[in-house]
């Protein structure tokens, strides 16, 4: 979230004190990320030591914590894991949040720097390890699988139906409407097309792997020494590999790179694979068509979120601009015309 969140100061650093025995910290609030849900902060103890603190309330899934531990654990350095509390959770309760503290990492994501041939390897080296995981059991049993529901594709209808009749009435709240009278048929297809790919999947779906599922440019990390970590576990999923892979060639990691040349900067490093082409652009479409409905419920049900809302606002427009997701969704999608591989 862009703007602090209604909590004093005083309660973070008594938390922090509590859970994990740090004292007399320095809070400062990073107006990071487009996730209403999480507020980020920058913890500097007396010693010295910094850390990076998250917030998290609403819906909370365990493997976002256990998970990077995990990874971690595995010698996957790319991945910074949550420190444990003086009880050896990795969270602490923070009533409405979750409180979950990490190594602070100096560095950049990846819209406010490009990618060097290196970084592109390391990215590609670090998501064929994570794919090529073997998960225990226990974790298995707990981790979320794709399904290729029609939640998100029902509720971009619902708010296409809505017209004018929503709860917020704010001057976002009306150009959104404006925008989705002015996109409809575009939405619509997008949505039709999503539905027809994921019929096919469930019908015959590909391998599941271990995805992180959000690896657009923000959630790429480099470090001042030009290293590169995958950050914001938020989501992970069991699923076909191209969950990750679509964003690849996807105009979603800022590279301003054509699909090609980033596909080219990456494989490599990933290494040989087989591409399910309507795996590939089932995500695509799945990921606008799910943009389009989160930007729905934050921008029409209600007139919360401040600064939040003018960014959102910005980022469900750019969907719709030349050589951007909508644009390279269809250009790249092999499987028009025809279902399958």
């Amino acid at each position: 979230m862009l703007e602090k969140p209604a909590l004093a100061d005083e309660r973070i650093r008594a938390c922090l004190e509590t859970a994990y025995g740090l004292q007399g910290t320095e809070i400062s609030f990073l107006p990071l990320g487009a996730d209403v849900n999480t507020a980020v902060y920058r913890v500097v103890a007396t010693d010295g030591t910094g850390y990076f603190l998250k917030l998290r309330q609403g819906p909370f899934d365990e493997m976002a914590v256990r998970l990077p531990h995990f990874l971690s654990q595995q010698g996957i350095k790319a991945v910074i894991p949550p420190l444990p509390t003086l009880t050896g959770r990795l969270w602490a309760e923070l009533p409405p949040f979750r409180a979950i503290l990490a190594p602070f990492v100096n560095g950049r994501n990846g819209y406010e720097t490009r990618l060097n041939a290196a970084q592109w390897q390391a990215f590609a080296r670090a998501l064929r390890q994570i794919h090529a995981l073997q998960i225990p059991d226990e974790m298995h049993d707990q981790l979320r699988q794709e399904e290729f529901a029609p939640t998100e594709r029902q509720a971009v209808r619902r708010f296409l139906q809505m017209g004018d009749d929503t709860p917020a009435d704010d001057k976002v709240a009306r150009a959104v409407r404006q925008l989705f009278r002015e996109k409809a048929g575009a939405i619509l297809a997008l949505v039709e097309r999503a539905e027809t790919l994921a019929h096919a999947l469930q019908l015959a779906p590909p391998p599941f792997v271990l995805c992180h599922s959000d690896l657009h440019a923000g959630n790429l990390l480099i470090d001042e020494h030009g290293l590169l970590y995958l950050v914001d576990w938020d989501e992970p999923l069991l699923a076909p590999k191209e969950r990750d892979l679509m964003y690849v060639g996807g105009a979603l990691l800022a590279s301003g790179l054509t699909p090609a040349d980033e596909e080219a900067l990456f494989y490599p490093g990933y290494g040989a694979t087989t591409i399910h082409a309507a795996a590939r652009a089932y995500y695509r479409y799945e990921r606008i068509v799910a943009d389009i409905a989160a930007y729905g419920r934050e921008l029409l049900l209600s007139e919360a979120g401040g600064a939040d809302r003018e960014q959102s606002l910005y980022y469900l427009r750019s969907n719709f601009e030349p050589g951007h997701t909508i644009a390279v969704a269809y250009e790249t999608d092999s499987t028009r015309g025809g279902e399958g591989t």
